[in-house]
């Protein structure tokens, strides 16, 4: 078999080794040829590509320039109503701080008002004239001042005989009672305030809670 391909090769007058050069030149060329092919077709293409006309192009500009058009439209808007939301909560702050500005001052003269009710109700009825006298001078101060609480908004909470209600009241104690139901306020110990619809300082009160029944009581509960 050999040597038929060396006389094969030899009766083409090459030989072997000048064969196998030529084969991959051969290859190299057809490579080429195809790359050659490929850049002409494209080319050929860009050739073929019409330039465009006046109008298309003012046409795309056009388009450009809407759809810029409305992403600041858009902006705009956002822009507005978060302007719009700014001076709204800065209206409504505003408002309160103005509304509440009293509070602290408030504060720290409620426990003169709590002295001086005190004072009222440790000597009552009781005393000599001139002691009357004093009472019903700070009856009258008391008078004005809650005057005064009234027309900046500050009301006492309405305690007595009410429901207790942990928003408002504040209990110290319970007292064992069965005149009035369970968890009502028996007794005011000092006065809670609100300031138009908020409470700056909590009541404190007694609460109410059943009685302990007697041994009779109980067996006659048991009978029934």
């Amino acid at each position: 078999m050999a040597k038929n391909r060396q006389n094969d090769t030899e009766a083409k007058g090459t030989t072997p080794g000048e064969e196998t050069v030529s084969q991959t030149e051969e290859a190299v060329e057809e490579v080429s040829g195809e790359a050659v092919a490929e850049e002409g077709a494209a080319e050929a293409e860009e050739a073929e590509e019409v330039p465009k006309s006046p109008e298309e192009l003012m046409e795309e500009k056009i388009k450009a320039a809407e759809a810029k058009a409305a992403e600041n439209y858009d902006r705009l808007l956002r822009s507005t109503a978060e302007f719009d939301n700014y001076k709204k909560r800065s209206a409504r702050e505003f408002q309160e701080s103005k509304k509440y500005a009293n509070e602290a001052f408030i504060k720290q003269l409620l426990p003169v008002i709590d002295n001086l009710e005190r004072a009222v109700e440790s000597i009552g009825d009781e005393g000599d004239d001139s002691g009357q006298g004093v009472i019903e001078g700070v009856k009258m101060t008391l008078s004005e001042i809650f005057k005064v609480f009234d027309k900046f908004h500050l009301k006492p909470l309405e305690s007595q005989g009410k429901p207790f209600d942990p928003n408002f009241h504040q209990a110290v104690i319970q007292e064992e009672t069965n005149s009035v139901p369970e968890n009502t306020v028996v007794k005011e110990m000092q006065k809670g305030y609100l300031l138009h619809d908020r409470l700056i300082r909590p009541a404190m009160v007694v609460v109410s809670k059943a009685a302990a029944k007697s041994a009779g009581e109980n067996e006659k509960a048991e009978a029934e």
